[in-house]
């Protein structure tokens, strides 16, 4: 009978001592890997949500300088007026012909058209200036006939005429023998010519007819006929004069719709 050979069987509990020797000598790194750190999210910069990179923020805009304040600009005035004359001007006024005696005492003086777009807007000059001639005395705010001086004042210029056709000119012009004149001046010069271009001054008298109409409102005592016309070469009886030239670009100029004025006066009226 063959003889038997038993073999033991190694106690299980040995197994297991060795299975845990195994896993610390490799550390498990057949299996798993270690945990990636955790990313901090600094400033100025987004985690993607992904694990991709972080990108970064955009910079804030700078602040915008204030706006500059508005500065309102005043419009330019007549030079040489003070406010009183100023005054005087009708605010729908725009044209002024303004005439500047030297002195009060003055038959020489100059004259400068100016024009504005509206109340609110600048004056502008439209010409250079002119020579000019006044009353042989000067000037004066109380004008009375005879007394050889031009009245200081703002007045209107509504009626034109003259013993030549209408150059034309958009006021009422009436084309009249009546203006033709003869004689001398105050220092011998020849007054013929001198009415055949005018422009009334609206100094006592109606407007709105001729400038050789003769209604005096305020009487015959103080004056009229005063008028713009053709300079002779001299002082006037109290009217103001410039140029024939100058005078066909007055007529030309003036405009009834933009109610134009004469301010006539010595510069230091004017100026107060």
């Amino acid at each position: 009978m063959p003889r038997t050979v038993s073999r033991r069987r190694r106690p299980a509990l040995l197994v297991a001592p060795v299975l845990a020797l195994l896993l610390v000598l490799t550390g498990c790194g057949a299996h798993t890997s270690p945990a990636a750190p955790a990313k901090s999210v600094g400033a100025g910069v987004r985690a993607d949500g992904e694990g991709g990179r972080g990108t970064a923020a955009p910079a804030p805009p700078a602040p915008s300088a204030p706006p500059a304040p508005s500065v309102s600009v005043p419009p330019l005035e007549i030079p040489g007026l003070g406010p009183q004359t100023r005054a005087e001007i009708p605010v729908d006024a725009r044209q002024a012909f303004v005439v500047t005696g030297q002195g009060v005492d003055s038959n020489e003086s100059t004259a400068v058209l100016y024009a504005r777009d509206a109340p609110d807007r600048s004056w502008t000059p439209v010409f250079a200036p002119w020579a000019a001639h006044n009353g042989m005395e000067g000037w004066t705010e109380d004008h009375v006939t005879g007394d050889l001086r031009s009245p200081v004042g703002v007045f209107g210029l509504t009626d034109a005429g003259g013993k030549l056709p209408d150059p034309g000119t958009l006021l009422p012009y009436d084309e009249e023998e009546y203006f033709a004149v003869e004689g001398d001046g105050f220092f011998g010069e020849p007054l013929e010519g001198s009415f055949d271009y005018v422009v009334a001054i609206n100094y006592n008298r109606v407007e709105g007819v001729s400038p050789i109409d003769h209604e005096r409102p305020l009487g015959e005592d103080r004056g009229g006929g005063i008028w713009i016309h053709v300079d002779h070469g001299g002082p006037t009886q109290g009217c103001v004069s410039v140029s024939e030239a100058r005078m066909k670009e007055l007529l030309l100029t003036l405009d009834p719709a933009k109610k134009p004025v004469v301010v006539m006066g010595d510069k230091a009226s004017l100026a107060r």
